[in-house]
């Protein structure tokens, strides 16, 4: 059965009642960060050795746009709804309880076994050939920057259990408790220098998105919520960026010593605010429309290979750029952000979309996950053990990449960590 076969029919089953708009949220939110990223992420040969610059600190203006094209926050607004949703039902029984973790780990961590073992080779081999080790350093940390996010993605969904219990005690009180918390990480970090410290917001920015998706999920009454969200996330900005400083680009801009992304800050949540307003204004109006079993079809479809398009959309841009040195940096002298760079990339989005299809088609099959009926899927301490260890090696990989200056010519522990973290979590075992 082809995939769209299997979307049609999936389309039709589905129950009227089904929120659909959060699935296209989450399509649509991966659609555009592949988009921003073949855009922001310019590839440009200068004096001869090749460069990657980032359009935002060449085009200053743009640095707004990463207002609407900063979508992590949807990710987890809209994670927090369907985590919600699965959880909620799952827990009733306790074998759908206890497997819970590694389902959804599965889906999360499996795709991304064979594009850590091709970049690892692609490293081991590059050395052997004696080829530049700076410049394979550079392009194995472009190709898994989408690593970040699902590490990050992956520890906020192995605590569902415990962040889900909280949210049925306390509320919103858990949205707020982490709010404070953020802006007292940001607060110590600017004000008393303590940066280190700014990496908790990756658990506190991230879980109170997430946290506002349960919100979402357990049905929000007030007509006027979204309209407060929406103001309470534009004032936050107006205040942090007009009044305290933070950067306008919601994306790392280099140069500027202060990210808002990496890690984020309370402004990051600002915007995510805004956008979880803006949501759930047209949340129903979606719904409404997707009840066309055609266009639910089409989001069901983008749906189930998801998460391949976004591991691999920045391998696709580095065969692009592979095949355009290979025939003397054709596209690369250009000026990024000049009218005929903007002209062209028409011409580089079909080159690389022409990469990516092949690469959904061969990988994508791994996001199926394991229909088999007499597997024992791992309990939820060896998918959260399994989840730690490689959530670890993938936080190595996205600073470092997979080349190191040793024998074989890759950074041997972080590849294993993250391919024995994948295994742990998500391989059954026979019953």
């Amino acid at each position: 059965m082809s995939l769209w076969t299997s979307a049609k029919a999936a389309a039709e089953l589905t129950p009227a009642h089904r929120n659909r708009a959060a699935d296209f949220f989450r399509a649509a939110a991966i659609a555009v960060v592949v988009i921003g990223h073949w855009i922001v992420s310019v590839p440009q040969l200068v004096d001869g050795s090749l460069k990657f610059t980032e359009l935002l600190s060449l085009r200053p203006w743009i640095q707004y746009l990463t207002w609407v094209v900063q979508v992590m926050p949807i990710f987890f607004f809209v994670g927090g709804f369907s985590n919600a949703a699965s959880w909620s039902s799952a827990r009733t029984d306790k074998t759908k309880r206890d497997a819970w973790q590694a389902s959804r780990l599965k889906r999360l961590l499996l795709p991304i076994a064979p594009l850590i073992l091709l970049w690892a080779a692609f490293a081991g081999l590059a050395g052997y050939l004696g080829l530049d080790g700076e410049l394979i350093q550079i392009t194995s940390r472009a190709a898994l920057i989408p690593v970040w996010f699902l590490a990050v993605y992956v520890m906020v969904t192995v605590v569902v259990p415990i962040t889900y219990m909280a949210w049925e005690r306390f509320g919103l009180g858990t949205v707020l408790a982490l709010i404070v918390a953020a802006v007292v990480v940001d607060a110590a970090a600017f004000g008393g220098g303590y940066g280190w410290l700014r990496w908790a917001n990756y658990g506190f920015v991230w879980l109170a998105m997430h946290q506002l998706g349960y919100w979402w999920h357990g049905g929000i009454k007030a007509k006027h919520v979204p309209i407060l969200l929406i103001l309470a996330g534009l004032v936050s900005l107006y205040l942090l960026i007009g009044q305290f400083g933070y950067p306008v680009s919601m994306i790392s801009v280099p140069g500027e010593e202060i990210s808002n992304s990496a890690p984020p800050t309370v402004a990051m949540l600002a915007i995510g605010f805004t956008q979880a307003g803006l949501i759930l204004l047209v949340a129903g109006r979606i719904s409404v429309w997707l009840q066309s079993s055609t266009l639910w079809a089409i989001v069901i479809l983008v749906g189930q290979r998801i998460m391949t398009v976004y591991l691999w959309h920045l391998t696709a841009l580095l065969c692009i750029v592979a095949l355009s040195m290979a025939v003397g940096g054709f596209g690369l002298h250009m000026t990024p952000g000049s009218g005929m760079w903007w002209l062209t990339r028409p011409i580089w989005f079909a080159a690389m979309i022409a990469v990516l299809l092949p690469l959904v088609a061969i990988f994508g099959r791994l996001e199926d996950g394991s229909r088999d009926s007499h597997a024992s899927p791992p309990g939820p301490l060896r998918s959260v053990l399994g989840a730690l260890c490689a959530c670890a090696g993938l936080t190595f990989m996205a600073l470092n990449g997979t080349f190191a200056d040793n024998a074989l010519g890759i950074n041997i522990f972080p590849v294993a960590f993250a391919l024995a973290g994948v295994a742990l979590s998500t391989v059954n075992s026979r019953s």
